[in-house]
């Protein structure tokens, strides 16, 4: 091997070692929140392929290894200024007991450091196997909701096309055969992920022109959303016609996947005709830059990439053990004018877990009922907050509640959620109207991702995470004026109480 040869050798040498050493340290700092996303990965059907990321990874950087031994990794800090906005931002989301983000922000800061300490021309070269690394992350719960109503209204669509009466109330609907309901199985979240994460790959692999990649995965998102309405309908029609002996059980996850694998295979047929032949590699060896990067000046460069990932975590800690304080103690709520305390009407209660404190009222007024149900939470973490997907007025198989609908009305403290629900008790139907919002450390607000950022924004000015769900239901007959007369006389109290129990802490 010539000296020319041996140059690129050398400095791969001296880097790897120093791309390991910042690897290390990144993964120690930010140890739980991998543990948390493998956690995710292991108990979760929806993101077990997250597993097999990282060595695909791998394996796709490997595949260019005779290229890039003709490449000289040279340490950058300029990357770094990216690194200082991953670590806000995991700090935002550790703050707030976000997954996403602060999984997001550990993923992102591995890659951002990968290419700073090998170098922007390295970086270029591996761009994709790096930036695959971001399908590890578990996200895609946010979008169950919105798959499950456009299952269910595909559907009953199809039904009635097909000439099948159909009567629907929110994810549920009723045919002359059976019950049927869309519950997160039916969502499709599954065969999205699946199929993004596959058709990625694919098309990186098989296609060379940007278009043709960027069509393919717009299609991996497209396929699977529509495959898994027909799935939904095609399940309601077997168990229809088979006088629900099919499809109404083990089989119909079986069916399911059948139909879905057949589908993606499908796809994969039709995007191999139009498969690009790869470009062979033509790099020649790469001469160091005119001032290359010495040994002391990348270790220099990995100090501070250390440092600076270090912050996150460190400004955590400090917040942490400043804004702790006793557990909340929330007193009732006095009658309101002309409002008299009752006995509860409902054992509706919403699936909201691990409160900090949980008040439990009902009032009544010329013959109208109103309920009271404040959650409080304070301290909270990824096992106690406010905020998230599995706190939910009804659960999706709660075997005597219902969601039927959702809305929003206007009072003068500003937008509250409504919902619509039913309850089955002993062949007893029971209509309630929920009206619902958020109250976060003095700020009302009905958006998940407001609330979040509120929770953030005072944690960071040390003033704690008190935060609150306040809910007043009643009877369905009569409950839009009884509803808001109650807030109208209840809501300043119920701020003050709330206000109260965030001054005691």
């Amino acid at each position: 091997m010539n000296t020319t040869q041996s140059l690129p050798n050398d400095a791969w040498r001296r880097t790897l070692p120093l791309l390991l050493a910042v690897i290390l340290w990144v993964l120690f700092w930010y140890r739980d929140t991998a543990v948390a996303m493998m956690t995710i990965w292991a108990r979760s059907d929806t993101y077990a392929h997250a597993f097999l990321v990282p060595p695909i990874s791998l394996w796709l950087i490997w595949r260019k290894r005779r290229e890039l031994a003709l490449l000289h990794p040279e340490p950058t800090f300029w990357p770094a200024l990216l690194l200082a906005v991953m670590g806000f931002i995991w700090l935002l989301g550790e703050l707030t007991a976000v997954n996403a983000l602060t999984q997001f922000s550990l993923v992102a800061t591995l890659i951002i450091a990968s290419v700073s300490v090998l170098g922007f021309d390295v970086g270029r070269h591996i761009a994709f196997p790096l930036a695959f690394l971001l399908f590890a992350v578990p996200i895609g719960d946010f979008m169950m909701p919105k798959l499950m109503d456009w299952t269910a209204n595909f559907t009953v669509i199809a039904l009635r096309v097909t000439g099948i009466p159909v009567y629907q109330e929110g994810l549920q609907f009723i045919i002359p055969s059976g019950n049927w309901s869309v519950v997160e199985a039916c969502s499709g979240i599954r065969y999205i992920i699946a199929s993004v994460t596959v058709g990625t790959l694919f098309a990186y692999l098989n296609y060379v022109s940007l278009r043709r990649r960027m069509l393919f995965i717009l299609a991996a998102i497209l396929v699977p959303v529509v495959a898994n309405w027909l799935r939904a309908y095609l399940i309601v029609m077997i168990g229809h016609f088979s006088g629900n002996r099919l499809a109404v059980g083990v089989d119909h996850l079986i069916y399911g996947w059948l139909f879905f694998g057949i589908v993606i295979l499908g796809m994969f047929a039709v995007g191999a005709r139009w498969s690009e032949d790869q470009p062979g590699a033509t790099i020649a060896v790469q001469p160091p830059s005119r001032n290359p990067a010495s040994p002391a000046r990348s270790r220099l460069i990995a100090l501070g990439l250390a440092a600076i990932t270090a912050l996150g975590p460190l400004a955590f800690v400090a917040i942490s053990l400043s804004d702790q304080a006793a557990p909340p103690q929330l007193r009732p709520l006095a009658p309101p004018a002309d409002w008299d305390e009752t006995s509860p009407f409902s054992d509706w209660k919403p699936a909201y877990a691990n409160p900090s404190a949980i008040l439990q009222q009902s009032f009544k007024h010329e013959g109208q009922a109103v309920g009271l149900y404040i959650a409080y939470y304070r301290n909270q973490d990824y096992e106690r907050k406010l905020i998230t997907s599995t706190n939910t007025l009804v659960i999706s198989n709660d075997p005597a509640w219902a969601v039927l609908a959702r809305d929003r009305v206007t009072l003068a403290t500003g937008d509250v959620r409504t919902a619509d629900l039913r309850g089955r008790h002993a062949g007893i139907e029971t209509r309630l109207v929920v009206w619902h919002w958020y109250w976060i450390n003095g700020h009302l607000t009905t958006s998940d991702i407001v609330a979040k950022l509120l929770t953030a924004l005072s944690r960071l000015r040390g003033q704690g995470d008190d935060s609150a769900v306040i809910m007043l239901f009643a009877p369905a007959e009569g409950a839009a004026p009884a509803l808001a007369a109650f807030a109208e006389a209840a809501v300043p109290q119920i701020l003050l109480l709330l206000a109260q129990t965030r001054d005691a802490r």
